[in-house]
């Protein structure tokens, strides 16, 4: 029996829950607010990490590993940071049947234990850059959570890294964006928009937040990756002092940056249709399915001599699974397939071997064709730059179309309601308006995507919300994008 989802255009929210579970991604854990990844759900991400983890490594950062358990006093020690974290904090303060001598915070995230580390490794400037990532689990507390989205726990890699001037720290938070951004394009097939967040928006204890945000089919926001300079806090706080070139103690400058299992969260969402999931071919666990069709074992055997030789010389290139389920029709592996959203199928029966031939689908627009037998690998690897490219450009008309502008606020709320996507509009950069129109509308400030003022021309006269004058060269104000989002 095929497996039915609930139409996107029906029920959004239901049709993601749907297409996580009935495409063998992820379940509801036992544990409220957490999920169980499931293999074909844990393929997609050891494909994301294997290239993040060669990109990251390519910026002369290397893996490392830090404990889960945190002691509640080192997240104390910087006041915006633990104001930031605390409601989302799980805290153990029993182990072994006895009270916990300091309670211990299960990791929301690990600047403050890895930087205890960094004031005893870092002593020279002969030691700067430093540079390390960790592959680790993550657990805040969430209040709504949705798979992938947001859950108790996730999966995530951070960076941090330690550098001899601020120059050099936000070079790197800005080097990391762009990998962020180049990775969710090339591989994810999304296009983003980058810029910095609001104050109010930032992470808490930095001095400024860098990150990239996708547009999601349903016209919400998603923030997909964030690299934030943190100035000199943390090191003031942990002491990560390094003698200068002259023997003088200097404090070092600190980014901290991060992508999670949420980004699996967003190809769900920014490509997925009525069938299921659609995978972009460069993550896919699988790039092709071969699904053969048969009556008698002489023909399997037959098909079989044939399909091990086509797996063979596509070994090296390209990543292939073979259905040779015996107790489903092949109508029913076609709609797991696509549910799966595995990018080209290849359908392979009797008929097709007398012809020498056999039919190839893909999974973006659902057309097949006949293919020569001997043209089949040529064929196969360009189909699968067909179809990532292809997802690319559908994603970029996609946010190229909901990216509006609002020159007043009636205007910005009425895009906002009837139509969503990204709204760009100047704003003073007072963290009262920002509340205002996040009351008023339910959207947040996903970016700021310039700074003007100081002698540039005004993006707009005035602000958006409180009518402040912006055109005046002494005063700074911020073209920035609004949206709802997730």
């Amino acid at each position: 029996m095929f497996q039915k989802i609930t139409p996107k255009s029906k029920d959004s929210a239901k049709w993601y829950e749907e297409v996580v579970e009935k495409a063998g991604l992820a379940e509801h854990s036992p544990v409220k607010g957490c999920m169980t990844i499931k293999p074909y759900g844990y393929a997609i991400w050891e494909q994301i990490q294997k290239i993040l983890d060669a990109r990251i490594k390519e910026l002369g950062v290397d893996n490392t590993y830090f404990p889960i358990f945190i002691p509640k006093s080192f997240l104390e020690k910087e006041k915006e940071h633990i104001k930031g974290f605390a409601p989302e904090c799980i805290v153990a303060t029993e182990g072994g049947g006895k009270k916990l001598e300091e309670p211990l915070v299960l990791r929301p995230t690990s600047e403050t234990i890895i930087y205890d580390s960094f004031a005893r490794w870092i002593h020279s400037y002969r030691d700067l850059p430093f540079k390390i990532n960790q592959w680790a689990n993550i657990i805040r507390w969430e209040k709504r959570p949705r798979l992938f989205l947001r859950t108790i726990e996730f999966l995530w890699q951070e960076g941090h890294t330690a550098h001899e001037n601020i120059n050099e720290s936000i070079q790197q938070a800005n080097e990391v964006l762009k990998m962020y951004q180049d990775f969710a394009n090339k591989y994810l097939a999304i296009a983003t928009i980058s810029g910095k967040k609001s104050d109010s928006e930032k992470f808490a204890g930095a001095q400024s937040t860098l990150c990239i945000e996708g547009l999601m089919s349903d016209g919400k926001a998603l923030q997909m990756g964030t690299s934030h300079v943190l100035g000199q806090n943390f090191a003031k706080v942990f002491g990560i002092k390094y003698l200068d070139k002259n023997g003088k103690e200097q404090f070092v400058w600190q980014t901290s940056w991060g992508v999670s299992t949420r980004l699996i969260g967003a190809v769900i969402l920014a490509h997925g249709d009525d069938k299921g999931l659609v995978l972009p071919p460069k993550i896919a666990p699988y790039q092709l399915v071969i699904i053969p069709i048969w009556k008698s074992d002489l023909d399997k055997n037959k098909l079989k001599n044939k399909i091990d030789q086509l797996v063979e010389s596509l070994a090296d290139e390209v990543r292939v699974k073979v259905d040779w389920r015996d107790k489903v029709s092949p109508g029913f592996k076609f709609n797991d397939w696509e549910l799966k959203g595995v990018p080209l199928r290849i359908e392979f029966g009797p008929r097709d071997l007398e012809k020498n031939q056999a039919v190839l689908a893909e999974r973006v627009e659902g057309k097949s064709w006949e293919v020569k037998w001997e043209d089949l690998g040529k064929e196969i690897k360009k189909s699968l730059d067909i179809v990532q490219n292809k997802l690319l450009m559908n994603n970029q008309d996609f946010l190229g179309r909901n990216k509006h502008e609002a020159e007043n606020y009636d205007e910005l709320k009425k895009i906002l309601k009837e139509k969503g996507g990204f709204v760009k509009t100047a704003w003073c950069g007072s963290s009262e308006c920002e509340k205002k129109i996040k009351d008023d509308t339910g959207a947040t400030l996903r970016v700021i995507v310039g700074r003007v003022g100081q002698g540039e021309p005004a993006y707009m006269k005035k602000c958006i919300c409180c009518g402040k004058d912006l055109d005046n060269p002494k005063i700074d104000h911020y073209p920035s994008y609004f949206a709802k989002a997730y």
